[in-house]
C-alpha cells in the first residue's frame, strides 16, 4: 500500500513537472508573439479609447448571482462548495463573493500568474479565482501570521507550480488555502495538513480546466 502511495504521488509531481515544462514553452512562444501584437493593440486601444473610458468609468460591484450552494466545513477540516454550483462567468467588474478568500464564481479573463508566484500586496480576488478555475492553490495569510511562517510559506510556494501566495487581510484566520471549491485553514507552514491540501488540491479533481496556464496573465 505503502509503495502505491509513493507511485501516485511520484506520477503526479512528474505530471506537474511536465505541465511547468509545457508553461515555460508557451510562456517563450507568447513572448515572441507580444512584439508584433503590441502594435496592434495600442494601434486600438487609440481608436477605441473613447469607449474604453466610458466602460471603465463603472467600476460598481456585481454579485455572484449565478453561484448557488455555500461553502460547507468537513470532518478533516476541509470546507468543500456544496448544494449548488460556482459560476465560471467572465466579466470586468468587481465581484462581491459569499467568503473570503473567494474560492469560485464569476472572475476576470485574465488569471493571476500561478506558478509558484509569491505576491507581497494583495491581490484583486477576481483574478485569484481564475487562477483557481486553472487547478491553482492559492496561499493567504494576515499580519497576525509569524515572519517564520510567512518566508517558509514563500519557498514552498515558490518550487510548486500551480501554486501562488499574497496576503489577505479581511480573513479570519492567520494562514488558509484556497482551491476551487475547496478551503481550510492552517496552523502553521509546518502543519502536515498543508501538504495534504496541496497533494489533493494543485491540479486536482476539483479543477473546472486542467492544464490551463498559470503564466501569461497579470503579474501583480
Amino acid at each position: 500500500m505503502g509503495s502505491a502511495k509513493k507511485s501516485n504521488s511520484a506520477a503526479r509531481k512528474a505530471r506537474i513537472e511536465e505541465m511547468r515544462r509545457a508553461e515555460q514553452s508557451r510562456e517563450r512562444r507568447n513572448r515572441m508573439l507580444t512584439i508584433g501584437a503590441s502594435v496592434t493593440v495600442v494601434a486600438a486601444l487609440v481608436v477605441g479609447g473613447v469607449v474604453l473610458v466610458q466602460s471603465q468609468s463603472d467600476d460598481s460591484d456585481t454579485a455572484d448571482g449565478k453561484t448557488t450552494g455555500s461553502l460547507v466545513a468537513g470532518a478533516d477540516g476541509v470546507s468543500t462548495w456544496q448544494g449548488g454550483k460556482l459560476s465560471q462567468t467572465h466579466v470586468d467588474k468587481k465581484v462581491k463573493y459569499p467568503v473570503e478568500p473567494p474560492v469560485g464564481g464569476d472572475h476576470n479573463a485574465v488569471w493571476q500568474n500561478c506558478n509558484g508566484d509569491v505576491y507581497t500586496e494583495e491581490l484583486a480576488n477576481e483574478n485569484a479565482v481564475h487562477s483557481l478555475e486553472h487547478g491553482a492553490v492559492w496561499v493567504t495569510y494576515t499580519s497576525k501570521a509569524s515572519k517564520a511562517d510567512i518566508d517558509a510559506l514563500s519557498a514552498k510556494v515558490k518550487k510548486t507550480p500551480y501554486t501562488l501566495m499574497s496576503p489577505y487581510e479581511n480573513q479570519k484566520s492567520p494562514i488558509m488555502l484556497s482551491a476551487w471549491g475547496a478551503q481550510r485553514t492552517v496552523k502553521s507552514a509546518s502543519d502536515p495538513d498543508l501538504d495534504k491540501f496541496f497533494e489533493k488540491y494543485v491540479q486536482g479533481e476539483q479543477t473546472p480546466e486542467p492544464g490551463a496556464a498559470c503564466t501569461g496573465g497579470k503579474a501583480q
